[in-house]
């Protein structure tokens, strides 16, 4: 699996993530980002072009993909604030306690292996006041779809990085010691297995 993971894996997440309903979802959030921003799984980048210049100071961009942050250097050197990238995953977020204004996760939550050992570190860095903005697809209201999530589950697993169908969002968000300020949910496509989603703004509980 060596190869896939460094040669196809990547590009194949760039493209799946780049798909138009995804990009639809991005814009409503990351717009919302301000002050010291910390992306969560930044990826090859595809929040980039939606952060708001006016609003947001400097971004911190963390993921372990080393292949997918070269992608996201190159469209980072036109934006009007610094990016610095940092290759660790969610579990170790190497910022001091109350620097981030704003922490921003989308489509990551589901594959990050310790959860909400990341979720408190994310709550950890976030200042009092500040707000956790979340896009993740997860567990699906519909029993019949939700079975079918857990099925496919181990599979799904093992070619898509790591990324997991059918977990609880919101309240893996909650148990990571945040509080949900508001929240919409629903159905990206017709593809249901992968495409319930939960967006919203999360703060200190």
């Amino acid at each position: 699996m060596k190869f896939y993971d460094q040669y196809i894996l990547p590009k194949l997440t760039h493209w799946v993530c780049s798909q138009k309903n995804i990009t639809l979802q991005r814009k409503k959030i990351i717009p919302q980002a301000k002050g010291k921003v910390l992306e969560i799984g930044i990826g090859s980048g595809l929040n980039l072009p939606f952060y708001n210049p006016e609003k947001v100071d400097f971004l911190w961009g963390l993921d372990p993909s080393i292949h997918l942050q070269k992608i996201a250097e190159k469209k980072s050197n036109d934006l009007p604030f610094k990016v610095n990238f940092i290759g660790l995953s969610g579990e170790e977020i190497p910022l001091g306690r109350n620097c981030a204004d704003t922490v921003v996760v989308t489509y990551t939550l589901c594959s990050i292996p310790d959860v909400i050992k990341a979720l408190k570190e994310m709550n950890r860095v976030l200042k009092p006041g500040g707000e956790l903005l979340f896009c993740e697809h997860g567990k699906a209201p519909d029993d019949y779809v939700f079975q079918w999530q857990n099925r496919l589950n181990p599979i799904w697993k093992l070619i898509s990085g790591g990324c997991n169908l059918n977990r609880p969002t919101p309240h893996l968000i909650e148990k990571g010691g945040f509080k949900i300020k508001v929240m919409d949910k629903g159905y990206m496509s017709d593809f249901k297995l992968a495409s319930f989603n939960y967006w919203g703004v999360a703060v200190h509980r």
